[in-house]
């Protein structure tokens, strides 16, 4: 499969007037194509760090940017493209069984994740050779 085909970038709408902005992710379907059971964010990490470096069995997650940027590799075993989330009304739709690495922090990031589902360590493959048979993927750069 195209690895184009797997992730999806979302635009969220934005309102504004004289108060500033608000931008709204309505989740189910609406705008985030699940039922959110996880929020977290990452900030504080530099041009140095790379987080992630996982793939998930069951987890689904919208990546949103809500200040500065960054970058994320996505990686499907077989080819890899690279989103950078520079907006916060952009968000990074991912799918379960693909490789994400996000990196290249600007200052000022807050990397906000949406995830499908509860935490649960048991489900993500951390190793990605594992990924790699699993997938029935090769290494490539």
């Amino acid at each position: 499969m195209n690895i184009k085909d797997q992730y999806r970038v979302l635009k969220f709408g934005e309102f504004g007037d004289e108060r500033g902005n608000l931008v709204v992710a309505e989740c189910g379907g609406m705008d985030v194509p699940f039922d959110v059971k996880r929020v977290f964010y990452m900030y504080g990490s530099d041009t140095t760090v790379i987080r992630g470096r996982h793939a998930n069995r069951r987890t689904k997650f919208v990546l949103i940017n809500v200040c500065g940027s960054s970058k994320v590799k996505i990686d499907n075993g077989f080819e890899s493209d690279t989103v950078e989330l520079n907006k916060p009304r952009m968000g990074l739709y991912l799918p379960t069984m693909v490789w994400k690495d996000m990196y290249d922090f600007s200052d000022d990031s807050i990397l906000l994740v949406l995830a499908s589902e509860h935490y649960d360590g048991a489900e993500y493959i951390r190793d990605y050779d594992e990924f790699l048979k699993e997938v029935g993927g090769m290494r490539h750069e």
